[in-house]
């Protein structure tokens, strides 16, 4: 096999090919794969892999099947060629099986360690024991089948897998016993006994290492527990073990002594310590962040968890350290609760943690420590940095075996540190966290899949805070899923009621940021209150601009605070704040403030909207439509905070610069809902600015073909024009009045649309007269005058690459493609739109590609091509859908007319087939069928190829 393929399910279900993650596809598909590993490689019938994988009363067919296990081969072996036979999921006779290595599947490898470690305990190999073993467990992410719990195929497997994963913990325990480290497992067996209390060996294992550490009193305790809760749950009195081992405490039997000491260095044979607090829920989609952490700490001395309030770096830094075998601690230290930044109160509670009852100083400390390889973990250091390097340094410097992970929510500035920024959670992790956390708060609940998609939406809008989200899901006792949705619009209302046990700031998310806020300066503090206005993310420049002046020092101290995120790999660097944050900054900040920073961000998006405007003219028109894509949340907050301090002149003036914006992208809906909203609330508006805007109703309309409305809107752009002595405009609007007039069946448009044209002339303006004579050619073909049209269409082609007009020159060239197809010219058409497609991929006009695809796709058909022409028409169709745009809408008369021809050049099966391939295909795989049209197609002896 060529590719390495490792399948994981002792968690969430997981597959790499190569260490690179595989799509594994929906929860079916998973369901069909994760039957297979259950069965262990043995051969599973089609008909029990469906009967397994699916409900029984809506059993799959067996094409159904046969497409998940192609798609999972095509996940799996992605190097396969078709024809060659399958080697991880392979076909025997009527059913499938798993053809996997044991280490290639987490489950059946954790499974042969498990086995060995046993083996190697019983012969009396403790350390070759531990070591195995220890390897094994790491290996669980989570329950096993964790995401397969409703499968009854699942159960027997994670019952098997589960009940090994509790023997190989106590014989991990013994291993350790016999090591003779009895004081260093004792807390690890007293989560064991709480989690696992019927489970009489690991009674014996606590009892045993308690009395091995000198504890006889504690070990009769145990034991005398275990009798109770045996008699309790199951009405039965302990076994002989338990019962020998009772009676060896007692009598100080040589039984129960430890084994002779394994080394005569006393420091490594001294018990080990900590103070460690267990979770009482389950760490969750933090598996990477704990690796990473892991490793970061194995190569520095010092290491620092960064990020904002309740992103969860205590919870994982104590997770990375119970993962750790140091010989000393982890010991953790919790300085939230000290007010003062007084170095005596530091060295206080890292003397109280390590059991120093005098007086601690950071001599004393580094006196204790010594050489011993001891980790200390100190929690919470941002509001003591200006004593806390300073102590950590020097402990660092003296105590060479010394490690130190510290949670801040800014790093502490020492030479070595190593800087771990928490990242928040996946949309899936945080989704998983969320039904956990409702799942507890409310036993039962089942959600069906609204609930599930309404979750994973709740987790988006808050930033992935693990806080939140937690926060979030225990409202689930007393609100639906969707009311907390919808509370969420005042977050910090809701977002309370944390558990009483935990810190206070974690008990409600106000709480949390308010932690951060408080260590601002006044300036950060202002900063940050502008910073709050911005949608998305942005640079030095905008701050500046929303800042009234240079914000470098202020934007350095919020990111180093975790309040704002630098955005790694951005040049020049870009900045994001979480919304969670905006909201805190928005509602905190002085109320003139806001409103001050709220008019300069409009005034910096109109700036930037109406410069991108005047370069979609010209030669620059894609660079300009990327950058306004960019700004479009910034703009969408520009207009709503417009609209809501009734600046309709300012909503005119943004709604005009961004009419070619929204023409080019598709996006009509949305322009128009924001055009009528500022002419509805400036109905008096200047003339310049309401012209602008109408042209942009023009031609938003037009795309959606509401061509009466177009045409009116185009007559009052022309008359506010005129008013505002705007040749361009008036001109403009003229062309398009009679270009929508005409469409709407009256005569005489193109006429009318000729002295548009002079007026174009008169402006001065070349990209304005390429596309008058454009519109003029449109409306002669549609009169009937083919020759006079393609003539009028090939000079504004001319003008338009002169002055560098991509939009107009594409579309005069749309217009003549259509002539050719009506004169029967589909080669010479074919030619022509594949050679502007190509040209258009980089430009950003998606209405423009999008109806020249569709002429493109009939040339095709009626060249020989009707399969490759059904793949551009679903291409098409996928493209128009996402971004909410038909070439139907906009073309009614030729447009239905193409389709249909498309559509009868294949028998129905094969239509759809090729549709449906078309709609899958990528922008990069689309590019390369274009150009391979292109390449093979040289009329008229091309080879007709009917397939796709």
């Amino acid at each position: 096999m060529s590719a390495e393929v490792r399948i994981g399910v002792l968690g969430h279900m997981t597959a790499t090919v190569d260490g690179r993650e595989a799509a594994l596809g929906g929860p079916r598909q998973r369901a069909v794969l994760a039957v297979l590993v259950a069965a262990r490689g043995r051969l599973v019938t089609q008909d029990a892999i469906i009967a397994e994988a699916w409900d029984e009363r809506r059993p799959a067919s067996a094409a159904t099947l046969h497409s998940y296990i192609a798609a999972l081969r095509k996940a799996l072996e992605p190097g396969r060629t078709n024809g060659q036979p399958a080697q991880v999921l392979v076909r025997e006779n009527i059913g499938y099986a798993l053809r996997l290595p044991a280490e290639s599947v987490d489950a059946e490898h954790f499974t042969v360690l498990a086995e060995r470690g046993e083996r190697l305990l019983r012969g009396g190999d403790a350390d070759g024991a531990a070591s195995v073993l220890g390897e094994a467990l790491t290996m669980w992410r989570g329950a096993a089948y964790a995401e397969f719990g409703e499968y009854p195929f699942a159960a027997p497997e994670a019952a098997r897998l589960h009940g090994l994963r509790l023997s190989a913990h106590e014989d991990l325990f013994a291993a350790e016993l016999a090591r003779g480290r009895h004081a260093a497992v004792i807390g690890d067996l007293e989560k064991h006994t709480a989690e696992q209390p019927l489970s009489e060996r690991g009674w014996e294992l606590l009892a045993l290492a308690l009395y091995r550490s000198g504890r006889q009193g504690d070990a009769l305790s145990a034991l005398r527990t275990a009798r109770r809760v045996l008699a309790e749950e199951l009405g039965i009195d302990p076994g002989p073990s338990l019962r020998r081992l009772e009676a060896a405490v007692l009598a100080q039997d040589e039984a129960a002594a430890p084994p002779p000491a394994r080394t005569a260095d006393p420091a490594l044979a001294a018990p080990r310590g900590r103070n460690l607090p267990y979770a009482l829920t389950g760490l969750i989609g933090r598996e990477e962040e704990c690796d990473r952490v892991a490793a970061l700490l194995e190569r520095h001395r010092l290491v620092t968890l960064t990020g904002p309030g309740g992103i969860g770096k205590t919870r994982l830094a104590l997770e990375v350290a119970h993962a750790r075998d140091d010989e000393d601690g982890p010991w953790l230290v919790e300085l939230a609760d000290l007010e003062e930044p007084d170095p005596r109160l530091l060295t206080a509670g890292i003397g109280d943690a390590l059991g120093i009852r005098e007086a601690a100083t950071a001599e004393r400390l580094a006196e204790v420590l010594g050489e011993r390889g001891t980790l200390l973990i100190l929690d919470n250091c941002e509001h003591l940095l200006e004593v806390a390097p300073g102590i950590v340094a020097q402990l660092l410097t003296r105590c060479g075996g010394l490690r130190v992970l510290a949670t801040s929510r800014e790093p502490l500035g020492v030479a070595g540190e190593a800087v771990f920024e928490v990242p928040p959670l996946t949309a899936g992790a945080g989704r998983e966290l969320f039904l956990a956390r409702a799942a507890a708060a409310a036993p039962g609940w089942v959600p069906d899949d609204g609930e599930l998609t309404t979750a994973q939406r709740i987790c988006g809008e808050l930033d992935g805070l693990p806080l939140a989200i937690e926060l979030a899901a225990a409202q689930c006792r007393v609100l639906s899923v969707d009311q907390i949705s919808q509370a969420l619009d005042d977050r910090f209302a809701v977002l309370v009621g944390g558990p009483g046990t935990g810190p206070a700031r974690h008990r409600a998310l106000q709480a949390a940021v308010e932690w951060s806020h408080r260590s601002l300066t006044p300036r950060e503090r202002d900063t940050f209150h502008r910073l709050s206005v911005f949608a998305g993310s942005f640079d030095l420049d905008a701050a500046a601009a929303v800042c009234g002046g240079p914000v470098l020092a202020e934007v350095t101290a919020l990111v180093r605070k975790s309040l704002v995120t630098a955005e790694v790999g951005t040049a020049p660097r870009r900045y994001r704040m979480l919304e969670t944050l905006k909201e805190y900054g928005r509602k905190q900040a002085d109320p003139a403030l806001l409103t001050n920073a709220q008019a300069a961000h409009r005034a910096w998006v109109l700036a930037r909207s109406e410069a991108a405007g005047k370069l979609m003219e010209g030669r620059q028109a894609a660079r300009a439509t990327e950058q306004a894509g960019r700004d479009e949340p910034e703009i969408r907050v520009a207009f709503n905070s417009a609209l809501l301090a009734r600046d309709g002149e300012y909503a005119l003036r943004l709604g005009g610069a961004l009419t070619r914006f929204w023409y080019r992208r598709g996006h009509a809906t949305e322009g128009l809902g924001w055009l009528n909203a500022a002419l509805e609330l400036s109905p008096e508006g200047s003339p310049g600015p309401r012209s602008r805007a109408l042209i942009g109703v023009s031609t938003l309309s037009y795309l959606n073909g509401d061509f009466a409305t177009a045409a009116k809107a185009a007559a009052e752009a022309a008359r506010w024009a005129r008013d505002a002595g705007d040749t361009t405009v008036e001109a403009q609007a003229l062309a398009y009045r009679a270009l929508f007039e005409g469409m709407g069946g009256q005569p005489g448009a193109a006429k009318r649309a000729e002295a548009a044209v002079e007026l174009a002339r008169i402006s001065g303006e070349p990209w304005l007269e390429a596309e008058s004579l454009m519109v003029v050619g449109m409306l002669l073909r549609m009169a009937g005058e083919t020759e006079r049209a393609r003539r009028v269409l090939t000079e504004s082609i001319t003008l338009a690459v002169a002055c560098g007009y991509r939009f107009v020159q594409a579309s005069s060239a749309w217009l003549v493609m259509k002539i050719d197809l009506d004169l029967g010219r589909a080669e010479q058409a074919l030619t022509a739109g594949l050679a502007t497609l190509l040209d258009l991929e980089e430009d950003g006009d998606v209405t423009g590609w999008l109806v020249i695809a569709l002429s493109t796709a009939v040339a095709m058909a009626l060249s020989g091509r009707p399969g490759d022409a059904a793949v551009l028409l679903g291409v098409v169709e996928e493209r128009g859908a996402r971004v909410g745009f038909s070439p139907l809408a906009m073309d009614p008369v030729d447009g239905p007319r193409q389709v249909e021809r498309i559509r009868t050049a294949l028998p129905p099966a094969d239509l759809a087939r090729c549709q449906e391939r078309g709609g899958n295909l990528s922008p990069a795989q689309v590019s390369d069928m274009l150009s391979r049209v292109a390449r093979e197609f040289s009329p008229p002896g091309a080879r007709p190829s009917r397939g796709c």
